[in-house]
């Protein structure tokens, strides 16, 4: 994509971590978007060529101009503050997706942004500040509904039957161990379903993993629940596409896109209530079902109404795309942004 040339640059989304989390993803996908509208680059480390960007060195040599710096992380709080007190015309944005009251060092940089952005109710209550809320979107051309789910199933090595994902970093935080222990309870009486984890454990989360994999394995069910490792991108929205189910455990989120990039491939999900935005995400009964966060039993039981309810489940899909593309476009969530650049700007 063209990079605006440096004198028609309006914002820069820095996203200082090169490894992929939430906020990155975040960048990746929304700032080509948002380039289609308005002068905008991402900065930092790593950047796909497909995303407008400039080296973060070259940040302070622009033409001089008011611009605005949106920063999602205190790193890049802190670095829009050392611009401005350079000199640099820089007004500051803050969006927040943490559910947690913020340390001290955290709110000195928040008092010191110009305007903020929180990703669900249970974020902005944490800012103490008025803050305007813009919930994440997807975009709803990557995520959609397979042409051939079974000849893509079939492409996939996935199993016949009933197929349950769920992706993402293998960690407690995700409550794996959640949905690993509904597995234990539910599948040896249900012979056709299968469940399949992708997603990468770090050094640290090894154990975590290893100790899944041991206790399926004494229940003998290594060959109907697997983890995939981490797989290409590509990869990962094909799963989304060919799965019957998607299940997000997690205990803790700042927004969670899991659910609704499954909801757009017509996959219903299943979370918990009060994480991240998977209230707002999910319309129980319609694209899915919601049970009480870091509870076994609770997510036991939803998940045994799912599968044993196939004709439901086939209805659920029928109305899951459709909700994600009036609520959670990624065309809805870069509009709302720019329409606070300008303000800003103006």
């Amino acid at each position: 994509m063209q990079i605006p040339k440096p004198d028609q640059i309006d914002v820069i989304a820095p996203n200082l971590r090169h490894r992929l989390s939430g906020v990155t993803t975040t960048v990746l996908r929304l700032v080509p978007v948002q380039a289609r509208d308005i002068g905008i680059v991402a900065t930092g480390p790593g950047l796909p060529p497909e995303v407008p960007h400039i080296p973060l060195w070259r940040v302070p040599f622009l033409p001089r101009r008011l611009r605005v710096w949106h920063a999602r992380r205190n790193t890049e709080m802190v670095l829009g503050l050392m611009l401005r007190a350079i000199g640099l015309r820089y007004k500051l944005l803050f969006t927040s997706a943490a559910q947690r009251d913020h340390s001290g060092f955290t709110k000195g940089l928040i008092r010191r942004m110009d305007r903020l952005v929180a990703t669900s109710p249970q974020a902005a209550s944490y800012l103490k500040r008025e803050a305007e809320m813009i919930m994440h979107g997807i975009d709803t051309e990557v995520f959609r509904p397979a042409s051939d789910r079974d000849a893509l199933r079939t492409a996939l090595g996935l199993p016949q039957g009933l197929v349950i994902g769920c992706f993402g970093r293998i960690r407690h935080q995700k409550g794996q161990d959640l949905l690993v222990e509904a597995a234990l309870e539910l599948l040896p009486s249900r012979p056709d379903a299968h469940i399949v984890f992708t997603g990468r454990a770090t050094a640290e989360h090894e154990a975590y993993q290893r100790d899944l994999e041991e206790r399926l394995a004494a229940a003998g069910l290594s060959d109907r629940v697997r983890f995939l490792g981490e797989r290409p991108w590509e990869e990962v929205v094909q799963l989304y596409q060919a799965i019957d189910l998607f299940v997000a455990p997690a205990r803790w989120e700042g927004f969670g896109l899991t659910p609704i990039e499954a909801m757009a491939c017509g996959t219903p999900a299943l979370a918990c209530h009060g994480v991240g935005a998977f209230d707002a995400q999910i319309l129980p009964g319609e694209t899915g079902m919601l049970c009480a966060p870091d509870d076994a039993k609770a997510l036991t039981e939803a998940l045994r109404i799912l599968i044993d309810d196939r004709e439901a489940l086939a209805t659920m899909r029928e109305t899951c795309r459709a909700h994600v593309l009036r609520d959670f476009s990624i065309a809805r969530e870069a509009a709302a942004l720019i329409a606070i650049y300008r303000e800003m700007l103006a």
